[in-house]
């Protein structure tokens, strides 16, 4: 009865999706358990690229049941996009949406841009998706639920109450006009509760059920663990919780019965928004590294800030998520450049510091320590996914150097090694789950 939970190690945009994808082959059920429409999962398939933000990775494969938890805000007109591009493909996912997953409204949407606006240099760099207020409503237990939805008498009423505290909030807090009526949002979002109430089902006795009978249950995690909103660069983060913690509130599992958490980890650091990143890099090597990655956000489009690998935070979500593995990804991106570094410590006002400060601006003031790595040769796609079929041991000697020292340093194995975009490039040194 594996349960595998799978958690970005870094900043988000580690390469999730690809990780998912490979072990959901192997999953009966497939648990997205956090965030919304702000996160991004992309996946190749047969040649042709799925940007996910609410479908579990595993929708791609038919016979696989996908839940979206109820740790996830789900906007109702961007899942249902989702779903509509897969279906265009041919491919019709096994779907269930928690009841208890609450739903991101216009009104949560302006208010995010309008707190962000008023932040200034506090600012999160938000993608505007509504997330944050959604999560706020949720926890102020004014929000409205997937289930809610379905009642249009509860939906109505519910909606009538935030509507009066939002309007308000919007014209007198930040002196902003709100454009939609409570009637245009009640006829279009009763809309969108007709297209999806076949997938709403309580997931929890599924979940239970799962287990029961021994199956395999992958975790599908957003972002990353220095994003989340309790053990991540406050405030520079996401509203939910990223780490392995989430998995268990986010679907209703509980943590006993997680038997491996895999941390993702890009070889070397990239997010978006606002905060600190001790690591940037800028010039030549970062425009190098972005342009071959591609790094640009999956929802916003925005170019990602580029840097070198973090041993500091690396170290504390391996601490904090307890990983049983690391699945390494992007290793083909690095190729191609004369040095490469790791960052294995910090200097705070002249002392060494193994794990980051728990304040942004003692983050702010840390001095990276890197340690360098020779580069190593770029073998071209099809030399990439030759060694993907051959394994680990025919990797260029620098990038094995360079990926054990990673490992040793954090006393984590690896488990995978991506060395390209499709779910055949990529090296399994550990199977999670028993293959059918």
């Amino acid at each position: 009865m594996p349960i595998a939970a799978v958690i970005g190690a870094q900043w988000g945009d580690e390469g999730k999706g690809k990780v998912v994808d490979y072990y959901a082959s192997f999953a009966h059920v497939v648990v997205r358990f956090n965030g919304g429409a702000n996160a991004g999962h992309t996946i190749v398939h047969k040649g042709k690229k799925f940007k996910f933000h609410h479908l579990p990775s595993g929708s791609l494969y038919p016979n696989k049941i996908n839940v979206i938890g109820n740790g996830v805000v789900i906007d109702p007109k961007k899942l249902i996009e989702e779903i509509r591009q897969l279906q265009a493909s041919n491919i019709h996912p096994n779907l269930v949406i928690s009841p208890r997953a609450h739903i991101v409204l216009p009104y949560h949407f302006a208010l995010d841009g309008a707190e962000e606006e008023l932040k200034g240099g506090l600012a999160a760099g938000t993608t505007k998706r509504g997330i944050g207020p959604c999560y706020s409503d949720k926890a102020n237990r004014i929000g409205i639920r997937m289930g809610d939805l379905l009642s249009k008498d509860v939906f109505r009423k519910k909606l009538h109450l935030l509507h009066q505290i939002k309007t308000k909030t919007l014209q007198h807090v930040y002196g902003k006009d709100f454009q939609y009526s409570e009637e245009q949002i009640y006829e279009e979002y009763c809309g969108y509760a007709s297209l999806l109430a076949a997938y709403v089902a309580d997931p929890v006795l599924l979940l239970q059920k799962t287990i029961s009978s021994k199956k395999n249950i992958l975790l599908e995690g957003a972002q990353g663990t220095m994003l989340d909103i309790d053990h991540g660069l406050y405030p520079f983060g996401t509203s939910s919780n990223t780490s392995v913690g989430g998995a268990c509130t986010g679907a209703g599992i509980a943590p006993s019965r997680i038997t491996h958490t895999i941390g993702v980890v890009k070889v070397y650091s990239s997010r978006v928004g606002g905060g600190p990143l001790p690591t940037e890099i800028f010039g030549k090597d970062a425009d190098f590294i972005r342009e071959k990655g591609k790094e640009y956000g999956t929802t916003t489009g925005r170019p990602r800030r580029i840097g070198w690998l973090d041993l500091v935070t690396l170290r504390y979500a391996a601490a904090i998520n307890g990983f049983s593995g690391l699945a390494f990804t992007r290793v083909d991106t690095l190729s191609g450049l004369g040095k490469i570094k790791v960052c294995t410590h910090y200097l705070l006002d002249g002392k060494k510091l193994l794990f980051p400060p728990a304040s942004y601006w003692d983050f702010e003031a840390c001095k990276p320590v890197y340690k360098e790595f020779e580069g190593w040769t770029d073998l071209g796609q099809k030399g990439w996914s030759a060694v993907a079929k051959k394994g680990f041991r025919l990797l260029p000697q620098q990038a094995k150097k360079y990926l054990r020292f990673i490992s040793e340093s954090i006393g984590v194995p690896i488990y995978f090694v991506g060395v390209g975009e499709s779910r055949e490039d990529a090296i399994v040194l550990k199977e999670v789950f028993k293959r059918k």
